[in-house]
């Protein structure tokens, strides 16, 4: 099935017009992107990823997992932003079964680098006691500081363990081909390395060397992933009005342009927490510049109905919903009859729970639809490799598309380096001494 748009409950938000009249400007960015016109064309090396990646590396990256598989309990991938959202969000939608390698013999997998919290990091350190360790350091550059320094601790750790020689065998490096910090450690050291591609910005890259090593030492299927991308690259690439892909980027264009300026993604599923962290990524550093952007927040449910459920029904019309309705359930679970029937639910025995969460997507659809709430669909078989991999695809493809739409270049992300310029003065990183006398002074 793919993804499918369904606008059903746009019905009395959305006008069926106002599809027609946004479609000339749905063109003019699809041009942009086809044709690399539009700002940022330096960072399209996603568009045709999944048809063209390179094949030898993929193979390597296969064979980099098994021996990752057959040697370490725990892997450590370290990596900020879109060097880790994407595979953690893959490894935790296709089953916390896999994720936690309860039933399998994969080893764990954690994410390091992504906070500078010392209880975090103190933690993991205590997870690897006892353990085979092996390390995933994920980072264009090498210098980005979050990571930076969760690599630091680690070689240290490996390289006291196992030695220099053995802790070198452990150590796998995604990061530029040619130039950076971390490109010349590696070449000095030996570490087997894959590629960050050039063209490819980090909140694009869950399909290249950055996703697929973690990815593939979760024992998941890249091959199906890939494909499910590569089906949609060739389905979502024709401009049509019926491309669901390019109705979704109308849609909700159509409603920012209204007002509506914040978009909650909602899911079911427990294990779709992370893609909706990876969506935040991926569509708030795309569009949130120059004053403008769609403001992506988040709820899984039916849990969050028990705490923002409230504020969706009843609070400022400022949001709309995009539910990513998955059809099937790895497995799932049947409601026994109860003798006393003293909860009084035995109206449900019989029922499996897929059905009774699917009624309680539809029941607050209509309910929030009635509140006032505008709701967009987004229809899916499942959360396999192939669906999800076709899903990635969806998101990434409609996120140029809109951000073409808002008239913003969707691959930038000027806003990211403020922090870190305050954070280095503060901290007294040599050559900003006089912003560091500036921030104290306004900090008193």
């Amino acid at each position: 099935m793919s993804v499918r748009f369904n606008g059903k409950y746009l019905n009395g938000f959305v006008r069926e017009d106002e599809f027609s009249h946004i479609w000339p400007q749905v063109e003019l960015a699809h041009k942009q992107l086809e044709d690399r016109s539009g700002p940022g064309s330096d960072f399209l090396g996603w568009v045709n990823l999944p048809r063209d990646y390179d094949r030898e590396e993929f193979a390597r990256i296969k064979a980099a997992a098994q021996k990752i598989i057959s040697d370490t309990d725990v892997l450590i991938v370290i990596g900020i932003g879109g060097s880790y959202l994407g595979a953690r969000a893959v490894i935790e939608a296709v089953g916390s079964i896999q994720y936690n390698s309860v039933c399998k013999a994969t080893p764990q997998i954690f994410f390091a680098g992504n906070t500078i919290s010392p209880n975090a990091l103190n933690d993991l350190m205590v997870i690897c006691e006892g353990k085979r360790v092996s390390v995933n350091v994920i980072s264009k550059s090498g210098t980005t500081t979050e990571p930076a320094i969760a690599f630091r601790v680690f070689k240290k750790y490996l390289e006291e363990r196992y030695g220099v020689e053995e802790a070198r065998k452990r150590i796998y490096a995604t990061t530029d081909a040619r130039k950076g910090t971390l490109k010349e450690l590696a070449d000095a050291e030996g570490y087997e390395s894959f590629v960050v591609p050039d063209d490819v910005g980090g909140r694009f890259s869950v399909l290249t060397a950055v996703g697929l090593l973690p990815i593939a030492c979760a024992g998941i299927d890249i091959d199906a992933l890939m494909a499910g991308a590569a089906a949609a690259a060739d389905k979502l690439s024709v401009c049509d009005p019926t491309n669901d892909c390019y109705r979704y980027a109308a849609a909700r264009n159509i409603l920012y342009r209204r007002g509506y300026c914040v978009e909650t993604l909602v899911s079911y599923e427990p294990n779709f927490t992370m893609m909706n962290e990876w969506f935040k990524q991926l569509y708030g550093e795309s569009e949130g510049k120059d004053g403008k952007g769609l403001m992506p927040t988040s709820v899984i449910n039916s849990t969050d109905l028990h705490s923002m459920g409230q504020f969706v029904q009843d609070g400022a019309r400022i949001m709309f919903e995009t539910v990513v309705d998955i059809k099937k359930p790895v497995r799932d679970f049947l409601v026994e009859a109860d003798a006393e029937n003293r909860d009084g639910l035995n109206f449900l025995a019989g029922m499996g729970l897929a059905e009774v969460n699917r009624k309680a997507m539809l029941g607050t659809i209509l309910a929030h639809n009635d509140g006032g709430v505008p709701n967009i669909v987004l229809e899916t078989e499942s959360l396999g490799e192939y669906d999800l991999g076709y899903l990635i695809y969806f998101f990434e493809r409609a996120c140029a598309i809109s951000g073409y739409l808002l008239g913003v270049n969707p691959f930038d992300q000027p806003g990211v380096e403020s922090y870190k310029k305050n954070m280095f003065a503060l901290l007294g990183k040599p050559g900003y001494e006089a912003q560091k006398a500036e921030l104290e002074a306004k900090l008193g």
